[in-house]
């Protein structure tokens, strides 16, 4: 049995709906579970062993059954629907959640892009091919993040395109400002952090064909509630990565997903109409790099100091040759 049997799934959402109760601790037993499932307990052990293969903190113990180590609210594409009726950024012409895909980005981008005014969704439990900047994985434990994509269509290609992703990254948190979350700071190119480390990324894609719209996809993906062990292994993999539990507060992950949609669509129109100049002064004030010594790393490695980004969403570094605008690369803080 895989995490990808709907046994699995099935399974989740039934540890899900008991730990958002009023007693997120409460043990379902093995018998239990297996009655409301219609499988043997057998079954149930083998589903909750793909489960933990995944890096859901689930406990399990003899004579109790199992549960979740944290409350956890399962994917729903009705509530994201429904909490998406009557806003201003469009018209939805489909949206839904599965429980394990490839990559949200890439379902999108698969498809026909939208026709003008309407607008796409996805969201998935699981991916097992999910992309960050320059073909890196991202990876989340089922419950514990936001896997979200979401798309619409430019007549053509706004001015100061390659500012997207930054504008996307002020509209992330714009929407997390909504739920009380702050202290999140903006690292360019795509990230979201904090002073703990990593709390989610951007992947903005591009799909144009002659004579066709221009079909843009945004993908963002969220660390909402991590289990110790799952940052443990980022960490030992050279990274450090935190969560909004760690920033006092885990939304509700549908109501998020509506809302990151909501403000990103928002966003997108206002960058269609007048490029970055809008969210140039809020990237300004959360740019977590500005002022400090950084390595850039791309075809051949630079130092500097990080002086901002410019109009088109450049990275100023001030080397010992003067300024140079960076248009592609990883940045890395220096130690002092």
């Amino acid at each position: 049995m895989t995490a990808a049997d709907p046994l699995a799934q099935r399974l989740f959402r039934a540890l899900a709906g008991a730990a958002s109760r009023d007693a997120p601790r409460r043990w379902l037993s093995g018998t239990a579970l297996a009655h409301t499932l219609g499988v043997s307990r057998s079954a149930v052990w083998k589903a909750a062993g793909a489960l933990r293969a995944q890096g859901l903190a689930l406990e399990a113990l003899p004579r109790q059954g199992y549960r979740l180590r944290q409350p956890v609210v399962a994917l729903d594409a009705g509530l994201i629907r429904e909490a998406l009726q009557g806003s201003a950024c469009g018209t939805l012409r489909r949206g839904d959640c599965l429980w394990m895909t490839g990559s949200t980005n890439a379902d999108l981008l698969s498809v026909d892009s939208p026709p003008p005014g309407e607008f796409d969704f996805r969201a998935a439990e699981i991916q097992s091919d999910g992309r960050g900047r320059r073909g890196r994985r991202w990876l989340a434990p089922p419950g514990g993040g936001l896997c979200l994509s979401w798309s619409r269509s430019f007549d053509a290609l706004p001015p100061q395109a390659g500012a997207l992703s930054l504008a996307v990254g002020v509209t992330a948190l714009r929407a997390l400002r909504r739920f009380g979350i702050g202290g999140v700071g903006l690292k360019w190119p795509n990230d979201l952090v904090t002073p703990e480390g990593k709390l989610g990324g951007i992947l903005v894609e591009l799909r144009s064909e002659a004579g066709r719209a221009l079909h843009v996809v945004v993908g963002i993906g969220l660390n909402l509630a991590l289990d110790a062990a799952v940052l443990q292994d980022v960490e030992a993999s050279g990274n450090r990565a935190t969560d909004c539990a760690a920033l006092g507060s885990v939304p509700d992950r549908n109501a998020l997903a509506a809302t990151l949609i909501e403000e990103g669509l928002r966003g997108l129109a206002n960058f269609e109409r007048h490029g970055f100049a809008p969210f140039q002064p809020e990237y300004a004030a959360a740019d977590s790099l500005a002022g400090l010594a950084v390595v850039v790393h791309g075809t051949a490695p630079r130092s500097g100091t990080a002086l901002g980004v410019d109009g088109d969403g450049a990275l100023r570094l001030k080397t010992g040759t003067g300024i140079e605008r960076i248009l592609s690369g990883d940045v890395s803080v220096r130690p002092a």
